[in-house]
C-alpha cells in the first residue's frame, strides 16, 4: 500500500469516528471495536480538538452543547443498568426546586454496583416491580437516558422521604398536580407500587 493510500484510509477511519462520537452523542474506546478502528484515533482527534475526554473514558464533540443534562449523560454512560430517580429524575422533570450536585441513580439490589469514579453518584437500591415500572426513555445528545417518568418520581420521593426530606416530596407532589404533569390515578398507582399509598393517601386527598 502506498503512503497516499495509507493517508487517505486514516482521513477516513478518522471520519468514521468524528460521525460516531456525532450520532451516540458519547463514545468510550470500546465503542469502536465492532468497526475495527484503534483506539489510537480517538486521540490523535483529542490533540486535534476536534473531541474531548468529558470523562474517564468517554469523549464527545468539542462543541457539544449538553447543559445541565451532561453528568447524567456521562452517569447513564457509566451506568447502563441504572435509572435516573429522586432529585436527578424530579429536576429533569422540571418538578423541584432542587438542584442536586449528585447523579440520584436506582439499580437493582441484585446488579453490579459501579465503581468508585469521579462523578458524583447517589446510588439507591431497588427491587422487583418498584425498580422495573414507570421508566421512560429520552434522548440526549444521541444518548439513551432511562428516567422515571414523573408520578413514579413522586412516589419514589414519598418511599425514600427520609433520604430526601418529606418537605421535597410534599413540593414535587403539589407541582406534578399544579401544573397537570400526572394525574391522581397515575399517582395513586406508582404509590401503590412503592408501598407508600397509606403515606400519600392524606396528601393526595387534600388536592381533591
Amino acid at each position: 500500500m502506498t503512503h497516499s493510500n495509507e493517508s487517505k484510509q486514516g482521513q477516513s477511519k478518522t471520519q468514521q469516528v468524528l460521525e460516531l462520537v456525532r450520532n451516540l452523542g458519547m463514545l468510550r474506546p470500546r465503542d469502536l471495536e465492532p468497526y475495527g478502528i484503534h483506539r489510537e484515533y480517538l486521540r490523535r482527534l483529542e490533540q486535534q480538538g476536534e473531541i474531548v475526554r468529558s470523562g474517564r473514558g468517554l469523549y464527545t464533540i468539542a462543541e457539544a452543547d449538553l447543559s445541565e443534562h451532561s453528568t447524567m449523560v456521562e452517569a447513564s454512560k457509566r451506568v447502563p443498568h441504572g435509572v435516573v430517580c429522586l432529585l436527578s429524575a424530579l429536576r429533569f422533570h422540571n418538578i423541584t426546586t432542587q438542584a442536586p450536585f449528585e447523579v440520584w441513580m436506582a439499580i437493582d439490589r441484585k446488579a453490579w454496583t459501579p465503581q468508585s469514579t469521579k462523578l458524583p453518584l447517589r446510588i439507591v437500591y431497588m427491587s422487583g416491580e418498584s425498580f422495573h415500572t414507570g421508566i421512560d426513555t429520552h434522548n440526549i445528545a444521541g444518548v439513551t437516558i432511562q428516567i422515571y417518568n414523573p408520578a413514579k418520581t413522586v412516589a419514589d420521593c414519598f418511599k425514600y422521604r427520609h433520604k430526601i426530606g418529606l418537605d421535597v416530596a410534599l413540593e414535587a407532589l403539589r407541582e406534578c398536580w399544579r401544573e397537570r404533569i400526572s394525574t391522581i390515578d397515575e399517582l395513586w398507582h406508582y404509590a401503590k407500587i412503592c408501598r407508600v399509598s397509606n403515606v400519600i393517601r392524606p396528601y393526595l386527598e387534600s388536592l381533591v
